[in-house]
């Protein structure tokens, strides 16, 4: 393999990815309203000459190139979410911008770049001669990552019965190699109450006064230590030894969080003691937590047991429609999953940057210095499709993709060209330093 050739190739499809992901931010498509991305992707694939493309009852795209016997995956979520506050743009978000370094619009680092990187990283194999009898390389386009990451490979794992032998995620890594994420998880208190009149609250029993004792508990589960005379041992905890086997890559992904996000209640009215109260929890999970896990700290709390059956602790479910109509109910529980750093799939991916680009991350000379300063290899913040793809089926995922994970969710998003070239270069090179 030549690495000097496909670097080269990937440099000659500059324009092109830079045309494709501009065609794409031009498209709104946030979750479950993709159809316009998907569309416009089937187009490229096809134009490009991949071998088979199919658009599944969820929704999601799938481009098929080449017929050997392992089946290699490159995922891509394509939905975005909306654009906020566009007092907050310096620019408008679909119609974008570029120069010579960037392109700026919703979605082009979290993550469209994604899927114009790999596409054409496919297209280097069939233009170089890389595919051959022992891999078969599927490129995804998948929606609603955005309202409930990983729905779509639960779908595309179960339902389209396609099981890769591992699968590349290219949300943006700001040109490192990461090998896992914090899992996450949306938790839901439920407390009852009576009402009354307010004028006499002493008559009623306020579910607003006892969520806020079980608030204080969410807290300090949140910001306590985990020394032995702490009653409420803080989540800190999973990464001693002590606590959790699984300590060493619960230190690689970080400490687990909780937070309240959402507040709600019920009352007769503003003269009136409050009958229900309910909040919703936002739970990131590291290594070595599960969702019983996590269910059962909140019912653990000392506020919880001491509210007894008026307290209900849960897990949300998701059942938003895609834009196809397709309902795939699921809960909200996204598992964490880290990949080792010895794995095959993990020396394959460092092989094939390091044979491109050396040692370290690199970049452009506005965010060069900061990419140099982190190791090569690391792992995301936010979650990705991984939860589902690893997570919850077991099929190993690196992740390398364009941009910043920085520019996720933000105004004035924006990524890199260099960004795009070079993820295509590596993603052409990957399977056959896997398969060799």
């Amino acid at each position: 393999m030549d690495f000097s050739k496909i670097k080269e190739a990937a440099q000659g499809y500059r324009a092109d990815m830079t045309r494709f992901l501009r065609d794409l931010v031009a498209i709104p498509g946030e979750s479950c309203g993709e159809k316009g991305h998907i569309l416009r992707i089937k187009e490229e694939m096809e134009k490009v000459g991949f071998d088979e493309v199919v658009i599944d009852p969820m929704g999601n795209v799938l481009g098929y190139m080449g017929a050997g016997e392992t089946l290699i995956g490159f995922d891509a979520h394509i939905d975005t979410v909306g654009v906020g506050n566009r007092d907050n743009w310096n620019f408008d978000p679909y119609e974008g911008y570029e120069n010579d370094l960037e392109i700026g619009g919703r979605g082009t680092s979290d993550q469209m770049g994604g899927i114009v990187s790999a596409v054409y990283g496919a297209k280097i194999m069939k233009d170089l001669g890389l595919l051959n009898d022992k891999y078969r390389v599927l490129v995804t386009g998948t929606v609603q990552e955005e309202d409930c990451d990983g729905l779509c490979w639960e779908y595309i794992v179960k339902e389209d019965h396609v099981r890769p032998a591992f699968v590349v995620s290219t949300e943006p890594t700001d040109g490192g190699i990461y090998r896992g994420q914090r899992g996450r998880m949306e938790i839901r208190i439920d407390v009852k109450g009576v009402s009354c009149h307010g004028s006499a609250p002493e008559r009623g029993d306020n579910a607003i006064y006892k969520m806020a004792d079980i608030l204080q508990d969410v807290r300090a589960l949140n910001e306590n230590d985990a020394a032995a005379g702490t009653e409420i041992k803080g989540l800190v905890k999973m990464l001693d030894e002590a606590y959790n086997p699984e300590w060493k890559e619960a230190r690689f992904l970080g400490r687990g969080t909780v937070t309240v996000s959402e507040i709600f209640f019920t009352s007769p009215s503003r003269c009136a003691v409050a009958d229900s109260c309910a909040v919703s929890l936002d739970r990131r999970m590291t290594a070595g937590e599960t969702w019983e896990s996590c269910l059962e700290e909140i019912r653990n709390l000392p506020a919880v047991k001491k509210y007894g059956g008026d307290v209900k602790v849960s897990m949300y479910q998701y059942d938003r429609p895609s834009y196809t109509g397709c309902v795939y109910p699921i809960e909200c529980y996204f598992p964490t999953w880290v990949i080792p750093e010895d794995h095959k799939v993990t020396r394959a991916m460092e092989t094939a940057y390091k044979g491109l680009y050396g040692d370290s991350r690199v970049g452009v000379p506005a965010n060069e210095e900061m990419r140099k300063a982190r190791p090569l290899t690391d792992k995301w913040t936010f979650s990705t499709n991984g939860v589902s793809i690893m997570g919850r089926n077991g099929i190993p995922c690196i992740g390398f993709g364009p941009g910043a994970e920085a520019q996720a969710h933000a105004p004035n998003e924006m990524t890199w060209k260099d960004d795009l070239v070079r993820c295509a270069a590596v993603y052409a090179a990957l399977p056959t330093c896997y398969c060799k």
